[in-house]
């Protein structure tokens, strides 16, 4: 199978170099990343088109779920781990699939297993899903927080998978979670953020209580617009796979997820200007010469 050729415009090295992002890391726990895009694992036809689209990404983190079995490849027998270099990916493990607080748990222990002994860094990081039901993935709250109670208490830096709530955004950090995850839309739906006034308001609440707490967009964007207009909101980054791996060309797709999210990025510290009902020349009217 080729690669696109997009792949070789983007670098080999995973981080992207010569950017905002890689002299501006983000901190999240104990860890320090360099792109503000995170990328999984499912839904890819190959593990070999999975590793192109993870560099052509930029991406610095890369998560898998446990609980799916997905550490095989069903039709090679291969192990999907042998695709992502411990030495440029930082494993960020899942408990997807997961409906209760006792089996997020379980999951997330089996994860940290899996990294000590894989050799990747931050052993103690669990992404954080305990879902409500098969139809809408949406989360469970009061089974998230259950869990977030039991995994803080045992050592892990849990990145958590929620509702754009706010106030369970706020709960949330005050439980100790290393960052929250909103969701921008149903995973796997493409919707992009259908509440945008949500998302800024988390921003803001959480980010004035402490401006460095890390907010990761989770879950439903489709293309790479929707990713620049997430960060837009002030975001400190987005977590994908579907919009990626679900693409015509998945590569190429990869490569525009890690620009938009640069893009989002700078537009946000440079400030949009202000929307108006009417028109405003771009040049002075005075001193113009009458036709």
């Amino acid at each position: 199978m080729k690669s696109s050729p997009l792949l070789a415009e983007a670098d080999s090295s995973p981080v992207p170099t010569k950017t905002a992002m890689s002299v501006d890391p983000l901190k999240i726990g104990s860890q320090l990343i360099h792109s503000r895009l995170i990328v999984g694992t499912g839904k890819y036809s190959s593990l070999e088109l999975m590793r192109d689209c993870h560099m052509a990404s930029g991406a610095e983190v890369v998560t898998v779920a446990v609980r799916r079995e997905r550490l095989m490849d069903k039709n090679s027998g291969r192990n999907i781990l042998d695709f992502i270099d411990p030495n440029k990916y930082v494993l960020l493990p899942n408990t997807a699939g997961c409906f209760d607080a006792d089996e997020v748990v379980r999951v997330a222990r089996l994860g940290r297993e899996m990294l000590t002994d894989s050799g990747y860094r931050g052993a103690n990081w669990v992404k954080l899903e305990c879902l409500g039901d098969t139809k809408t993935l949406l989360p469970d709250p009061v089974g998230t927080l259950k869990a977030l109670d039991t995994l803080v208490a045992d050592g892990f830096e849990v990145l958590v998978y929620c509702s754009d709530d706010v106030m369970l955004c706020r709960q949330l950090k005050k439980a100790g979670a290393a960052a929250v995850m909103p969701a921008g839309s149903p995973i796997g739906s493409g919707q992009g953020v259908l509440n945008a006034n949500a998302i800024k308001i988390i921003v803001e609440i959480l980010k004035g209580e402490d401006v460095t707490y890390p907010i990761i967009l989770d879950a439903g964007v489709g293309t790479a617009s929707d990713v620049a207009a997430a960060m837009e909101l002030g975001i400190d980054g987005v977590l994908l796979n579907t919009a990626v791996a679900g693409a015509k060309d998945p590569v190429s797709m990869a490569h525009a997820m890690r620009l938009a999210t640069e893009a989002g990025l700078r537009a946000f510290r440079a400030g949009r200007i202000p929307r108006k009902l009417y028109a405003t020349a771009s040049s002075p009217w005075e001193g113009r010469v009458n036709g």
